[in-house]
């Protein structure tokens, strides 16, 4: 084969595969029947399957909770159903233990961002747990949970919800899975920063005019504003990401004159 041909050869890359652990796994009927996931889903760049801890149950009741140990208030998922659910989890998966990786989503886990987003796009076996009541056993977290995810300082009723954001900010880094690669890499946060603002048809909505400077057709003009609109919505919304960032002398002068502007 040529060096021509090698380059004219499709790049292969290997879908990545998510098994979701949860008591309601119809929950995530939300990702694989629309949108944006859906359509990942359909095109085979993520293959999702829902395992219900429930079906690895023995009893009639199909128990997965019980009792805290030392008292108090709620219930404890158990371990067993757990464990035979991530074993069946990595059949599925066609991997070993230290091939896949696993999260569990708690309020007590890492803040999920941009960059957490980054870090699973990277791993081609997730296995993701949902809990529920209080919370799971400790013992099953030590032994079989790599990360713990959190979406934000609050209580949520189970673990789904916020798997499915995980979930949905993942699919959308999967090359592919956007209709054009520039709406991901323009999302906030990708650069550090907010989004600048956006306006479609019509030109004139109740007295308000799309700026000018849109309507140009100077694509270096357009370029600068709304790069200048991006930084000057993050230092009004959220100053906490530029102290993070390292600006360009372009960046510090625009930024510069929205200050003034403003």
């Amino acid at each position: 084969m040529t060096e021509e041909e090698s380059l004219a050869q499709p790049v292969l890359v290997k879908p990545t595969k998510v098994a979701v652990l949860s008591l309601f796994p119809e929950m995530f009927e939300a990702l694989s029947a629309w949108g944006i996931s859906s359509r990942a889903i359909s095109d085979g760049l993520l293959h999702l399957n829902c395992i219900n801890p429930r079906d690895f149950t023995t009893d009639k009741h199909q128990t997965v909770d019980d009792r805290p140990y030392g008292g108090g208030p709620g219930m404890l998922m158990r371990v067993d159903p757990l464990v035979k659910a991530v074993e069946a989890s990595l059949e599925w998966l066609v991997c070993s233990r230290d091939e896949a990786h696993i999260i569990y989503m708690s309020p007590q886990g890492q803040k999920f961002d941009a960059k957490g987003a980054d870090q699973l796009t990277k791993r081609t076996n997730l296995i993701v747990i949902c809990g529920r009541y209080e919370g799971v056993d400790e013992r099953f977290i030590e032994e079989f949970v790599d990360e713990e995810w959190s979406i934000g300082d609050y209580v949520l009723s189970g673990g789904e919800l916020p798997a499915m954001v995980v979930l949905d900010a993942l699919i959308r880094k999967l090359p592919g899975a956007l209709g054009d690669i520039q709406s991901a890499e323009q999302d906030s946060f990708e650069d550090g920063l907010l989004d600048c603002p956006h306006y479609t048809r019509p030109e004139v909505f109740r007295g308000r005019e799309v700026p000018a400077v849109l309507l140009s057709g100077n694509h270096k003009r357009i370029r600068q504003w709304r790069l200048q609109q991006s930084l000057g919505r993050t230092l009004l919304r959220r100053p906490d990401l530029l102290d993070a960032l390292e600006l360009s002398q372009e960046q510090k002068a625009l930024l510069d004159a929205f200050k003034n502007e403003i």
